[in-house]
């Protein structure tokens, strides 16, 4: 699961010209679910999205997450974040998950932050959606899943001189 997190001091989406759902200061969350995707994957990323320290403290350092701040969260689900460039000039979406399942790990991740005290609010999933983001920084975080488990349990391991 791949989440791009946007410091924002505010979020819209609109869906055929209509208000959905608006927040002032937090995090845009565009989410994109792959194809072997699971819970703990959703549960992960919701736990890191809430507790990284993205936020500036009164110093002006980025020492605070979004609960510090009571910030809010605005989730957008992204299937073209799962996009593979590699070949060619058509993007492959071949490893993102497929809609029906998506959208369950999708509700999760978002349940997961309300559950860790965020205010959720949501775009409508599938949809063609406008998103107005007020990048605050800017900052700009990308979290995989996978890649940061691996990077967490390679930096708990011992170093071969300790091993």
């Amino acid at each position: 699961m791949i989440a791009l997190l946007q410091r924002v001091s505010r979020g819209l989406v609109t869906v055929d010209g209509r208000e959905i759902s608006r927040i002032g200061r937090g995090l845009v969350v565009l989410l994109g679910v792959f194809d072997d995707d699971t819970e703990s994957d959703a549960t992960f990323l919701a736990e890191k999205t809430t507790s990284l320290r993205i936020f500036d403290d009164a110093a002006g350092n980025m020492n605070l997450s979004l609960i510090d701040v009571g910030g809010e969260a605005l989730c957008i689900s992204q299937f073209t974040l799962c996009a593979n460039a590699r070949k060619g000039r058509r993007p492959s979406f071949s490893k993102a998950m497929p809609p029906h399942e998506a959208e369950r790990l999708y509700e999760l991740f978002c349940e997961q932050l309300a559950m860790l005290g965020v205010p959720v609010f949501k775009g409508v999933f599938g949809a063609e959606m406008s998103v107005e983001i007020v990048n605050d920084g800017p900052v700009t975080i990308i979290l995989n899943s996978r890649e940061t488990r691996r990077q967490n349990h390679r930096d708990k391991s011992p170093s071969p001189e300790k091993r």
